[in-house]
């Protein structure tokens, strides 16, 4: 007999122990791994949750670049994902190979690079800094004053960036699949159905969508918004999966799914490779394994620190 959601949970968490592995979900992952998870959040707050943890094992459940970096950080542990195949298109758009050409070809620019924690190793390696959707603001407002700043990969944050800070960037053409496909029109239609909800929509998001919001976040500071404001029911225009965790944290509110032009809400399908039936094989088999050079993973760690001192 083929086994149920129960006997895959329960085998997880006896997996778990006999490994001493921590279970890492991201906000846009399915909701049976979300629920089974120790930790529930973004990428690098993720990763340093399980450097606070005895655990040898990281199960990190979200997408390649994210247990890449959690390996940046932790490089002792053993870090697993359960599906090697769930990349990022917004990983993807800037190749560590294509920055470097990039650079050596602008190199009279002298560019200050910054890039978004949306990245791989081998381009958070050629980074002078990095940033997440919460702190890029602060970390462009430290940035030196007297170099070019080059932001990559994600042009949609990018350009948010500048409108806060008013600061001149030159941006990476490159973006997130999911988010773009939220549309100007799409969220006017749902703001018609519910007036009194907040919009509140992902920095990665198009400035036509970005100007219909109320709040422009990340996710992590989507839960201290909802928490604190008065209003019953919200639309969240990022991917759906942070719906549930929100409802899971929040459950006296309502949250509605920003739809885009084509469909109700936005679904990363990298997100969505994840399944407890591939978490429990990587516990039992723990691969696929994230290793990274040592030359290269202490390289990346360099401007992932000095993120952490900027943003005290």
């Amino acid at each position: 007999m083929p086994a149920t959601g129960l006997d895959l949970v329960a085998d997880i968490l006896a997996l778990k122990r006999e490994r001493n592995a921590v279970i890492l979900a991201h906000n846009y992952q399915i909701k049976e791994i979300q629920e089974v998870a120790d930790f529930v959040g973004d990428s690098l707050g993720l990763s340093y949750q399980a450097a606070k943890t005895d655990a040898q094992v990281i199960a990190f459940c979200g997408v390649h670049f994210m247990a890449e970096t959690a390996k940046i950080v932790n490089p002792t542990k053993t870090v697993v994902l359960p599906d090697l195949e769930a990349g990022c298109s917004l990983s993807e758009s800037c190749s560590g190979e294509a920055l470097e050409a990039f650079l050596k070809a602008h190199a009279r620019k002298n560019y200050y690079v910054i890039a978004y924690i949306n990245c791989s190793a081998a381009v958070k390696a050629q980074a002078d800094v990095i940033c997440t959707s919460g702190n890029a603001v602060k970390i462009v407002r430290t940035a030196p004053q007297d170099r070019n700043i080059l932001f990559v990969p994600d042009e949609n944050l990018g350009a948010w960036v500048m409108e806060q800070t008013g600061r001149p960037m030159e941006l990476w053409k490159g973006h997130c699949a999911v988010h773009v496909e939220f549309t100007a029109q799409s969220i006017e239609k749902i703001r018609e159905q519910y007036p009194d909800a907040p919009v509140i929509a992902h920095p990665e998001c198009r400035h036509s969508v970005r100007l219909l919001a109320d709040e422009v976040c990340s996710t992590e500071k989507m839960i201290d918004y909802c928490r604190e404001h008065p209003a019953k029911a919200f639309i969240i225009v990022t991917e759906e999966g942070m719906l549930h965790r929100l409802r899971r944290e929040l459950p006296e509110k309502t949250f509605l799914a920003g739809p885009t032009q084509e469909c109700a809400c936005a679904e990363c399908r990298f997100m969505k490779l994840n399944t407890l039936e591939k978490l429990k094989a990587c516990l039992e088999t723990l691969t696929p394994e994230i290793t990274i050079p040592e030359p290269l993973r202490a390289r990346a760690e360099l401007p992932i620190r000095r993120m952490l001192e900027w943003s005290k």
